[in-house]
């Protein structure tokens, strides 16, 4: 986003909030229940949470949990928390930027000392601390690489590719037997951001090799001639070409992709474990599975993803609330929560207990790096904003113009970078 479009943003986010600050936020007890909002950002899953809830208030009877969610729930929610009104539990993304920020200025209540975190895998939860503090229990881990069309791979004699070599082959094999490798989503880059994070990650060895070069290293760092940058081209270039993707995948959204994916057109889609609730939905008469980002070797694939039903609470609320926040939290964090929640999201889920081997084959491909050094988390934790790289990203896939590119990505990078220490003109 130019910094003019972020001005603006700001500006409106800003009236927004001062809007709803002088509206209050009043916490009421209704039919002398204590009532907690539960702000969901995970919209596909509503149904099931509400009924989560529900399950958790037959066992609290004094408790009311309101399940909210909302279009562009990013967006309100920074609208709510510049206005000094934060949901008493919040699902929210630790590794990103913003909730780092706000834990620091004390917004969300510390975790550190609860009982319930010890029903999270060991470690998980520390992932995220901030200063030594756990502000969040992350229940469940996205998870980041490709699906495929098992079927008709098992039809022409395809098999998931091991290497980067063999992807590229792979993709030459498909178009030559009459077929479209990929489903694309050309208008929404966002869908691309793990596919070019794991280009990095690949390219460079890893999370903090691949930080190292673009987020810490020297204002322009990034040039035509630059080894790194001209692998990273080489594996953007894998879903540019004539018949690589579904028919005017240009224009194409989220929902476009997943249909061509589903309905057979493409063989392979790049996305989130997110994404197998909606493709299921459309009923694909194909078996459905997934495979990792490789690498330049075999037992080098990644996958990308990081905590995403995660849940915080608000500090600034009285103790009876922050008590009620604090019980429905402990109580997400049990099986009998999460496991009707794992079995329709399918997401790698951090709860002790729940059954997940082998109830969802679709995306063991993926997930069975979950919690391993083959999984890291999304870069931007280390990065200060995320949706210009979005956009840089689909505009290459687009036009395959490699000096915008790198001229795009050291724009994007370089004000993150004042704080990189000996920088040279």
């Amino acid at each position: 986003m130019k910094w003019w479009k972020t001005l603006v943003m700001t500006a409106a986010l800003i009236t927004t909030a001062g809007s709803l600050a002088a509206c209050g936020h009043e916490k009421k007890n209704a039919n002398g229940k204590i009532e907690i909002e539960f702000f969901n950002q995970k919209k596909e899953m509503s149904g099931t949470l509400t009924k989560i809830a529900k399950n958790f208030e037959k066992e609290n009877p004094n408790i009311k949990v309101n399940v909210v969610s909302v279009p562009d729930a990013g967006n309100v929610l920074k609208t709510r928390v510049l206005a000094g009104d934060i949901p008493d539990v919040v699902n929210i993304f630790p590794q990103n930027i913003d909730f780092q920020e706000w834990a620091k200025a004390g917004y969300f209540a510390d975790m550190t000392d609860q009982d319930y975190l010890h029903n999270l895998k060991d470690g998980y939860p520390e992932q995220f601390a901030i200063n030594g503090k756990v502000y969040n229990a992350p229940l469940t881990s996205n998870s980041y690489g490709f699906y495929y069309n098992a079927t008709v791979f098992e039809e022409l004699g395809l098999t998931p590719p091991k290497t980067w070599t063999e992807f590229e082959q792979l993709k030459q094999e498909i178009i030559a037997k009459g077929k479209i490798p990929f489903a694309l989503a050309g208008t929404e880059g966002w869908t691309l951001n793990g596919y070019h994070q794991l280009a990095w990650a690949t390219v460079t060895g890893g999370f903090k090799q691949a930080n190292a070069v673009l987020r810490f290293s020297k204002p322009n760092y990034l040039t035509l001639d630059n080894p790194d940058m001209q692998r990273d081209i080489r594996r953007l270039d894998l879903l540019r070409g004539k018949g690589a993707a579904q028919k005017n995948w240009e224009g194409a959204g989220y929902n476009d992709a997943i249909t061509a994916f589903a309905n057979g057109t493409s063989l392979m889609m790049a996305n989130g474990s997110w994404a197998l609730a909606a493709v299921k939905q459309q009923e694909p008469s194909f078996k459905i599975r997934t495979f990792a980002f490789p690498g330049d070797k075999p037992g080098e694939s990644m996958a990308v993803g990081s905590a995403d039903l995660a849940l915080s609470i608000a500090e600034d609320i009285d103790d009876a609330h922050k008590a009620a926040a604090n019980k429905f939290v402990a109580y997400m964090t049990t099986k009998e929560a999460m496991q009707p929640y794992y079995d329709v999201d399918g997401s790698p889920c951090a709860v002790k207990g729940v059954e997940q081997e082998g109830k969802i084959p679709e995306l063991e491909g993926i997930t069975s790096l979950t919690f391993t050094e083959h999984q890291m988390i999304w870069l931007q934790k280390e990065w200060l904003s995320e949706n210009d790289f979005h956009q840089l990203t689909a505009d290459y896939i687009l036009d395959g113009n490699k000096k915008a590119l790198v001229e795009n990505l050291n724009a994007f990078f370089n004000p993150m970078k004042a704080d990189v220490k000996d920088q040279e003109e």
